[in-house]
């Protein structure tokens, strides 16, 4: 996939400081290019959920659905990762570690229209 790595898709900032521009219709117009696209988000237990991108709320929290949780099976050494279906899931805000979104690099660069704070 060619991800990118995006900050937090609504005006809270993230824990590296990323967010979207502050005007709220632009805020909404960048979330709906993200609408229906492959997600690959990672949270702080070592967990990522891939799935479409389904809304966020203004506390910054994300719904995935057909998402899939893939998780390591070892904690001390690379191994494979079991998945399982969860269809629709939200991702609190404070848990997320990265986010990615799957799309061509044009689109890449206009979704990183971010500013750093």
């Amino acid at each position: 996939m060619g991800q990118e790595r995006v900050g937090s898709v609504s005006d809270a900032a993230t824990s590296d400081g990323v967010t979207l521009t502050s005007s709220g219709s632009g805020a909404v117009a960048q979330a709906k290019t993200l609408l229906f696209r492959r997600m690959l988000i990672g949270i702080k237990d070592g967990r990522f959920f891939l799935g479409a991108f389904n809304c966020v709320d203004k506390q910054a929290n994300i719904i995935l659905h057909d998402a899939v949780e893939y998780r390591s099976t070892r904690r001390t050494s690379p191994s494979l990762m079991e998945q399982r279906c969860l269809s629709m899931f939200l991702i609190p805000s404070p848990c997320r570690t990265s986010c990615h979104v799957d799309c061509s690099v044009d689109e890449q660069l206009s979704i990183l229209s971010l500013h750093k704070h």
